[in-house]
């Protein structure tokens, strides 16, 4: 099993994917329970990209890949920089369809604001996904 899993993460590709699902879940699960406690849709969005920021960073780093403790600061500043730019969508994509415009969402759900919410989140997040992988590749963890 060892072998197996040794395997998987080796693989840039699949172990990014596995990361990305699990930044993805630590972004939208901070992201909604922010969103049910405070009913803030954009200061939700915020918590929950910064949190989804430091959480890929720290795994892309280290685990997918692979880089070296020297410089990690400059890896973070450039990480941070390039997810700024999807960080501005999300923002952007909440304001439209889930503050400005609900009932784009909402005819198909009610105008239920936490489905709007919601699926807002998951379409955003297919999109971030991957664009970030296209920064970080390109942009960020480039010696490998």
């Amino acid at each position: 099993m060892k072998k197996y899993l040794k395997k998987f993460f080796d693989n840039e590709i699949l172990s990014y994917l596995f990361f990305g699902v699990a930044t993805t879940i630590v972004s939208v699960g901070t992201r909604m329970i922010i969103f049910y406690l405070t009913r803030e849709e954009l200061f939700a969005t915020a918590v929950g990209n910064i949190t989804g920021i430091l959480f890929a960073f720290v795994t892309n780093d280290t685990i997918v890949f692979k880089q070296k403790r020297k410089n990690w600061f400059n890896r973070l500043i450039k990480f941070s920089a390039a997810r700024f730019f999807t960080f501005v969508l999300d923002l952007l994509l909440t304001f439209v369809f889930v503050t400005t415009f609900p009932q784009i969402i909402g005819q198909f759900v009610g105008h239920n604001i936490d489905a709007i919410n919601t699926i807002e989140i998951f379409i955003a997040q297919v999109s971030i996904v991957i664009l970030n992988y296209l920064f970080s590749k390109l942009f960020v963890f480039k010696n490998k």
